[in-house]
């Protein structure tokens, strides 16, 4: 047939039990070629495994096939057929009991309880034992534990570490497969989704498949040998690695010639907001930053850095003490290389922090004891002065208390721009669309000046992040209907944004649901949009809050920020219990932040009178 045909049953277990096996023979330094396997059970997923290990360097000689009847040796003609038949071997051996002594690496395809505690004590150090019999497979992992503390073990089902689970190939292979129009899956493009498999359980874990599996040690090791079924990056790194041999290979009838692209595509159909940050973090690589993390100490702070360092952002710099982060980074399995530690206790620039923090504060109730007490024991005060010493690019905190805690530390430290003020803005993504709202998080009742530079700040930051700014000032009332004097703010800062002459499109006071609708805006004939708005000034803090909450809430938007703007420096703050790559996002966002003064290559929207 001139399409791929693939039984997951048989095929996708082999390439699941190769991914294992790759990574099992990596802890326990063996090369694939000297392996020696037991493969019990002769069916199609037996052989299906055999096969496929044998292509990726287990010798012929070296693995033994076992039936019902026994070993599958050359000259044996009891229950033969030709599948079997390409697997027999030259050797003395009759029985599974035989055949397992000195053994590396056993594979079960067979039925409970098949393999006894005594057999597997004769194993070779270090054995190998995939027991994948469903739901009770071969042998126990407590049986094996109970004779053999060295083993590495894998099983079929999800109660156990190292789960043979084939899902975690087959919709992943096809998607590879189908996206590059292949004629057939070869035995190339299943080796490359074998590899592809290993190397994600050699990577940090992350954030949502530790959550998965509350209380689970999830790290590369005796127990992690096998990713995640949850583990959002199987969705991007198999589909390509197949796409790829494909190509190679010369079955793909629509080749992929940019894989990388194709791994963006891939991400942000799992991803919404992935599209949306793309250019953000492509411009980032170009231009590596120096990002602080003021909460180093911290688990999720660390896998950011680590993420951060391994994607070529740039350096991370984690504020915490020497001994705490490097215990955790122990713990965690993370190579310290390219990442930097600060700790205030011991830091060489602590009397430079402090006599740059008084005369800031002096006049405000601190002494200078105060103010080197808060240098020094206060992670988000002695991030923030290596920032404006120059000791960093970009600051990112926030994820171990209260936003306002911490951003009333960061202004103690940090000014506002001149002529600017400070607010955030949340960008979301819901239903295809992409909406940035502010104020989400600084003031509480904008008067009609500050609404104005809202709409403007914020339609800048929108075009800087590829959208036409359509800015809809929101009210309950939608150009007087019905009238009140909630309103009059909102009137009066159109009236400033009608004197500043600004360069896009803007309207109000609307109703969200007149600013979000064509059908409904085309009511009012006169209005100057001409498209649904994707800015909203909100009127206050508490509907700007409540609506975005809402919009992540009732649907399945994602929100990136609050964006904080406005600081002299570029300093971001994430709410308490963001992920990891709500994190890697705004740290992202501050670092282009700081590209861009730099290098002032993106001109602002700017008024061209002042009010």
């Amino acid at each position: 047939m001139d399409i791929p045909v693939f039984h997951d049953d048989q095929h996708g277990t082999a390439i699941i039990v190769a991914a294992g096996l790759i990574n099992a023979c990596h802890l326990t330094g063996r090369k694939m070629s000297d392996v020696k396997v037991v493969v019990l059970g002769a069916g199609s997923a037996g052989i299906a495994c055999l096969e496929l290990v044998k292509r990726m360097g287990v010798k012929h000689e070296n693995a033994l096939l076992v039936d019902k009847t026994g070993v599958i040796y050359e000259g044996r003609t009891e229950g033969m057929n030709q599948w079997k038949s390409a697997h027999a071997v030259k050797t003395d051996k009759r029985t599974l009991a035989d055949a397992m002594k000195g053994a590396d690496m056993f594979m079960g395809l067979a039925g409970k309880n098949a393999l006894s505690k005594e057999i597997v004590a004769t194993m070779a150090k270090n054995p190998i034992i995939f027991a994948m019999a469903n739901p009770d497979p071969e042998i126990t992992p407590e049986d094996v534990r109970s004779v053999r503390s060295d083993a590495i073990m894998a099983t079929g089902r999800s109660d156990y570490p190292n789960q043979v689970n084939n899902v975690m190939g087959f919709p992943y292979i096809f998607r590879g497969a189908l996206d590059c129009r292949a004629s057939q899956i070869n035995e190339e493009m299943k080796v490359a989704a074998a590899e592809a498999i290993a190397a994600l359980a050699r990577e940090d874990v992350p954030e949502e498949v530790s959550a998965a599996y509350r209380g689970r040690k999830m790290e590369y090791g005796p127990e992690y040998i096998i990713p995640s079924p949850f583990d959002p990056r199987l969705m991007t790194n198999v589909p390509a690695a197949v796409a790829e041999a494909a190509r190679k290979t010369g079955v793909a009838r629509k080749p992929i010639t940019d894989i990388e692209a194709y791994k963006k595509s891939l991400a942000a159909r799992l991803d919404p907001t992935a599209n949306a940050m793309q250019q953000i973090f492509d411009k980032v690589r170009a231009n590596p930053q120096r990002l602080i993390f003021a909460e180093g100490e911290e688990e999720k702070i660390i896998r950011t850095a680590v993420q951060w360092r391994d994607n070529g952002y740039g350096t991370p710099i984690l504020v915490g003490r020497l001994e705490k982060v490097r215990d955790a980074m122990k713990r965690m399995g993370v190579d310290e290389t390219g990442i930097e530690i600060a700790n205030a206790a011991v830091s060489e620039h602590v009397d430079e922090y402090i006599d740059y923090l008084y005369p800031r504060l002096q006049r405000e109730g601190f002494l200078y004891r105060d103010v080197a007490r808060m240098v020094k024991n206060d992670r988000d005060i002695f991030a923030a002065c290596k920032l404006a010493c120059g000791r960093g690019d970009a600051l990112i905190t926030g994820s171990t208390r209260n936003y306002h805690v911490a951003f009333g530390n960061i202004r103690k430290v940090i000014d506002v721009k001149e002529n600017d003020c400070v607010f955030g803005v949340s960008m979301i993504v819901a239903n295809g669309k992409t909406l940035f709202m502010s104020d989400t998080v600084v003031n509480e009742l904008p008067d009609p000046g500050q609404l104005a530079r809202l709409a403007i700040k914020t339609a800048n930051k929108a075009k800087r992040m590829g959208h036409d700014p359509r800015v809809a000032l929101l009210s309950y009332s939608t150009f007087g209907n019905p009238k009140g004097q909630k309103s009059e703010r909102i009137r009066e800062a159109v009236r400033l944004l009608d004197e500043m002459k600004v360069d896009f499109e803007y309207e109000g006071e609307m109703a969200v649901e007149v600013a979000l609708s064509k059908e409904l805006m085309s009511l009012y004939p006169f209005c100057r949009l001409t498209g649904p708005a994707n800015v909203l000034i909100m009127p206050g803090l508490h509907s700007a809050q409540i609506a975005s909450n809402l919009l992540q809430e009732m649907s399945d938007g994602v929100a990136i920020g609050p964006i904080l703007m406005g600081l002299d420096k570029p300093a971001q703050i994430v709410t308490m219990g963001a992920t990891v790559s709500e994190i890697l996002n705004l740290a992202a966002l501050a670092a282009v932040e700081a590209i861009d003064e730099k290098q002032s290559k993106v001109a602002p929207i700017k008024a061209k009178k002042k009010a």
